[in-house]
This record gives C-alpha cells, sequence and structure tokens, in this order.
C-alpha cells in the first residue's frame, strides 16, 4: 500500500484507526473453546469499517507454535487488502539475518509493514527497506515506561536519542517506505518529532489502555496527509470478555473513529 493510497483510505473513512490483533489466550472469550482463528474473525468483521490497519503482534502467535505460524498467516489473509497491514515483530540484527525476517514479513506473511529496531544501525534497517511497496516502521519514542532508560539520553551537542534516530535513519528510507514508532503517553513530544520528520507517517501506540492523548497527538503531530496511524489494542480487543465481545469492541473502535474524523477536520492542513 502506498502512502497515497494510504491517506485515500483515511479520508474514506475518516480514520487514521490502527486494531492491535494480539492473540492472548489469558483474554479471548471462554465460548469461542480456546479458537484463536475464530476470534480473530469475527473482530476484523466487526471494525475492518472503522479502521485503517490491523497489526498482530507475532509473538502472541510464535508462543502457540506452528498452529500460530498458520493462525497468523490465515489472519492477514482473511483482512484482505483493503487495510495496511503491520507484522509488529520489533527485528534488528545484522543484514543477512535481517533479510530473511523481511522475507518472512513480506513474502510468507503478505504483510505491508514490519516493526524494526534500530540499535544495530544502517545495515540491519536497510534489508527491510529494499521491498517495493513495504514500509519498514523503526522504534524511535515509545509508550512503555522503560523507554526512559536510553531513549531521552543526550548526545554530543545535547540531542535525544531518539531524535538522532529519526535524522539519521530518514537518510535510509523516504516517507515512502519509512515510519516511526512514537508514543501517543509523550503527547507532548510530537510538535518536536513533527519537526524531526515532517513528511513521515508516526505509528502510534499508547491509546485506550494506556492512557494517551488523542487530541494533543493530533494537534502537534498531524500533516498535509494526516501522517498518524493510531494504535489501541487491548482497550477495543479486549473490551467485553463475553459473548458480546464483537458488539463491544465494534463500540469502542466507532468510539475512537468519531473522535479521529473529528480531528481530521479541525487539523488536517
Amino acid at each position: 500500500m502506498t502512502r497515497s493510497e494510504l491517506f485515500e483510505q483515511i479520508q474514506r473513512k475518516q480514520s487514521f484507526l490502527c486494531v492491535g490483533l494480539d492473540a492472548d489466550p489469558k483474554k479471548r472469550p471462554a465460548h469461542l473453546n480456546g479458537d484463536v482463528l475464530a476470534f480473530n474473525k469475527a473482530f476484523i468483521d466487526a471494525t475492518r469499517d472503522l479502521c485503517v490497519a490491523y497489526k498482530p503482534n507475532t509473538a502472541f502467535y510464535e508462543a502457540l507454535g506452528l498452529d500460530g505460524m498458520r493462525i497468523l498467516r490465515d489472519t492477514i489473509a482473511y483482512i484482505g487488502n483493503e487495510h495496511f497491514i503491520i507484522a509488529d515483530a520489533k527485528r534488528g540484527d545484522i543484514g543477512n539475518t535481517s533479510r530473511y525476517y523481511a522475507s518472512f514479513a513480506f513474502n510468507t506473511l503478505g504483510a505491508d509493514a514490519i516493526t524494526v529496531a534500530p540499535y544495530m544501525g544502517a545495515d540491519s534497517v536497510e534489508p527491510f527497506l529494499e521491498y517495493d511497496g513495504k514500509w519498514t516502521i523503526l522504534l524511535a519514542l515509545t509508550s512503555n515506561k522503560g523507554s526512559q532508560d536510553f531513549q531521552p539520553a543526550s548526545q554530543d551537542g545535547g540531542q535525544p536519542l531518539y531524535a538522532k534516530v529519526m535524522q539519521r535513519a530518514a537518510e535510509w528510507g523516504s516517507p515512502d517506505q519509512l515510519m516511526y514508532v512514537c508514543g501517543a503517553t509523550k503527547a507532548e513530544k510530537f510538535a518536536e518529532l513533527r519537526s524531526l520528520t515532517p513528511d513521515h507517517f508516526f505509528l502510534v501506540p499508547g491509546i485506550g489502555a494506556q492512557g494517551g492523548d488523542l487530541e494533543g497527538v493530533c494537534k502537534h503531530g498531524m500533516n498535509d496527509h494526516c501522517g498518524l496511524i493510531v494504535n489501541s489494542s487491548r482497550g477495543i480487543l479486549y473490551a467485553s470478555d463475553g459473548e458480546d465481545f464483537t458488539q463491544a469492541a465494534q463500540a469502542s473502535a466507532k468510539a475512537l473513529q468519531e473522535k479521529m474524523a473529528a480531528a481530521l477536520k479541525k487539523y488536517l492542513p
């Protein structure tokens, strides 16, 4: 999916919502008897008109062994081509290993994008950028508590590490192939983040269960093609653990979509 196609989806649906597909066996409705694929399909059916992207976290499927890999593949196939599909794997290794990570995400799974850790530098990221029409989503300023351990650390000249990562990585990939993970729990940072990379999309976790500020993210982070994909996982996926889980998920997604429609009207240049 190209950047213009993604923006067209955002405009048409009046949504920049990404829904996480974290197949946690401890939280699935009991009446499904552990059928992860049935859960995913029902959930996708309930939310597909309200979001532009889905983000399966590969770890939840890897933990299920070979069956989990089949479920992940079949889930992505069920989503189809009209949504932006992110394999949330946070990969990153020396070049020849990254090349196989990329092949698995793009060729085997059929995902549009994969999340990647930048710590090992350019040669660990470049294999992901070799695929036409595919996206690399680089960790920049994340929403977890431990992000404060390293990401704000001052570099030469006083620039924080996350800023150096974003600016250096922008030399590796264009806004048509590279995005950044920027956490919504740090909404006050989005003016700075946008100044660092004016044209790139940000994948924004932290809305929903983590309490991120959607209004602040939109006010400071939106650009002329929206430039935001805002993710919610637990707040939608596990809005209910009963037989009404699809209705609860749809209602939760709808509430976010309506806020996004208002933000697009208010902040889209």
